[in-house]
């Protein structure tokens, strides 16, 4: 649809600027730019803009995401789509500012260093949640639509007869990497370094049947957290793995 619109709007601003050079074809000569003409022009400008600042824009993709190599199909949580894939690591250090400062003007006591907290709690509950298979106890800090894929996860492991270990989890680095408000939602993307022993084992024998107790798996991580503007809780949104 964008593309489509791109054409629309290219094509009007050729055909404006066509006639205006006084090849009007079956009309006859034109008559240069007129005052019209430069409000319409205008108004197409700021369209093209819209359209180029919402083509980039990483949107929520609510769909599973394809794990890295050391994660099999079982891995915690299954990873979800968030912001494009590395793209957070992308983005400028003004951009970040410049998103903090519109969540600010909502929010005067908004604060990044407990916003890390926040997260980080975040987390550490979410990987509890997982390894327990029960999404319950952290229903209200997940989007509804976070809550839909992860409960089908749980439920899919429930099936199977297998349960996700995460132990020893070592976060290295929280880091802010993004920020946003949209659709009166803020926006902020978490950058999570950290590394863990993950592994899978069936429920009856308790036997290893993907990972390892021992080894532990370092990654590398994107989560997106989400809130109505204003001093409101925050929710998670999307969770994605850097680029390999």
């Amino acid at each position: 649809m964008r593309s489509m619109a791109g054409g629309l709007l290219g094509g009007l601003l050729g055909g404006m600027l066509f006639r205006s050079l006084g090849f009007a074809g079956f009309g006859g000569m034109g008559g240069g730019f007129g005052l019209m003409d430069l409000v319409i022009l205008g108004g197409i400008g700021l369209a093209i803009y819209w359209v180029v600042k919402q083509r980039s824009r990483p949107a929520l993709i609510e769909a599973p995401y394809q794990h890295q190599r050391t994660w099999s199909a079982e891995r915690e949580p299954e990873r979800y789509q968030g912001a494009a894939a590395g793209q957070a690591t992308m983005v400028q250090e003004g951009d970040l500012d410049q998103g903090m400062a519109h969540i600010r003007q909502m929010d005067p006591g908004f604060e990044t260093g407990r916003l890390r907290e926040i997260c980080t709690d975040l987390f550490f509950k979410v990987q509890a949640a997982w390894g327990n298979r029960d999404l319950e106890p952290i229903r209200t800090i997940l989007t509804p639509e976070m809550h839909t894929q992860l409960g089908a996860d749980v439920m899919r492991l429930r099936n199977e007869r297998k349960i996700n270990r995460l132990e020893n989890i070592a976060v290295r680095s929280v880091e802010l990497t993004e920020a946003w408000q949209e659709q009166g939602q803020d926006y902020v993307t978490v950058r999570f370094l950290a590394n863990l022993l993950d592994y899978t084992v069936d429920e009856g024998t308790s036997q290893v049947v993907d990972g390892s107790r021992t080894d532990p798996v370092k990654f590398e991580e994107y989560w997106t957290v989400t809130r109505p503007v204003g001093p409101n809780p925050w929710r998670l949104a999307a969770i994605n793995q850097a680029d390999n």
